[in-house]
């Protein structure tokens, strides 16, 4: 709770007071003992604490980046997605915020219980048709004229994008998004009471030249059953990810794949200038290796095993015969 602060002015007229008499330390004192009332919004009930809308923070931060990407490669043009604000308040609120006539995507979320709605400013909304069409991607608001062909064309777009918010929310649960609706009037859309308390993500979007606002709102229902993986202590809990068997396997496959430049020490000299100047046909530089000793193998200029050398069919060869361990194994 934040506390006011006193000017150094106002603490010396309050000493002053006290001092002649014009207020009694006594009745101060009772003041700041007396309960303060703090007045309550019952329409603006707070569903979900701090921790928690900070753990939606962090999930939409990343479902921005996410379709930031999958938008970006779609439309073949800029896409800059960010997130603004993420915030709690009456649905009936929510309503009354976004335009009388844009863009309304209702989503069933199994195997949760409600709807979420995927808003999206008309400017924007028409950009992407534009693109999705081969034009530059002009923003417009002719959004009462909407036709039928259009919207199909944007509900599988934003269709597309769930599956980016998809892959956002797998930390917390597992979830299957299917588009149930596509309305223009959100006087026409009645996800919950009006007094129900819904969380609204607002993401501001650029699409080529054209700007505007998504507003995703999700009603408390939805998140309700996975209210407690939304806390800071169940994400360190959680932190470190379970390794799928197919995705191991996969990265195990393709790392045998990847190139390594091995070789082989013979041995080490160190001569004189001279004398390499001098060095002629047949003459002998004396290596720092017996031939009893096993010759070392370097992987990517790091040493890894001890080796023999031989002869494979008509081939150079050398076998592995032990590991290297470290620099005590060549003391």
């Amino acid at each position: 709770m934040s506390e006011d602060v006193l000017s150094q002015g106002e603490i010396d007229a309050l000493l002053s007071a006290i001092s002649s008499g014009e207020m009694d330390a006594d009745e101060l004192k009772q003041e700041e003992t007396e309960q303060k009332v703090k007045v309550y919004d019952f329409k603006r009930a707070l569903r979900f604490s701090k921790d928690q809308i900070r753990g939606l923070t962090r999930i939409h931060e990343n479902f921005a980046r996410l379709m930031t990407s999958a938008l970006s490669a779609q439309l073949r043009t800029f896409v800059n997605i960010s997130l603004v604000s993420v915030e709690q308040i009456p649905y009936e609120e929510f309503i009354r915020s976004v335009p009388k006539r844009t863009i309304l995507n209702i989503f069933s979320v199994s195997p949760l219980e409600g709807r979420l709605l995927f808003e999206v400013n008309p400017n924007i909304g028409y950009s992407i048709l534009d693109r999705t069409l081969g034009g530059k991607g002009n923003g417009m608001n002719k959004i009462e004229n909407l036709t039928e062909i259009e919207s199909r064309i944007m509900s599988r777009t934003f269709e597309s994008l769930m599956q980016s918010l998809e892959e956002a929310w797998e930390s917390m649960v597992e979830i299957d998004t299917a588009l149930e609706d596509l309305e223009v009037n959100p006087q026409f859309v009645q996800l919950v009471s009006p007094n129900e308390t819904v969380v609204v993500i607002t993401m501001n979007t650029t699409v080529g030249e054209s700007t505007g606002m998504i507003n995703i709102c999700i009603p408390h229902i939805v998140l309700e059953p996975i209210i407690s993986k939304l806390s800071m202590h169940y994400w360190m809990q959680n932190q470190i990810k379970e390794i799928k068997p197919e995705h191991y396997d996969r990265l195990s496959k393709n790392i045998k794949h990847v190139e390594l430049d091995a070789k082989v020490l013979l041995g080490q000299s160190t001569i004189s200038i001279e004398e390499f100047l001098n060095l002629a046909h047949n003459d002998v530089i004396a290596l720092n290796q017996k031939i009893d000793d096993p010759l070392l193998l370097m992987a990517n200029e790091e040493p890894k095993f001890y080796v023999q050398p031989g002869k494979r069919k008509q081939s150079l060869a050398v076998q592995i015969i032990d590991e290297f361990r470290g620099e005590d194994d060549e003391q």
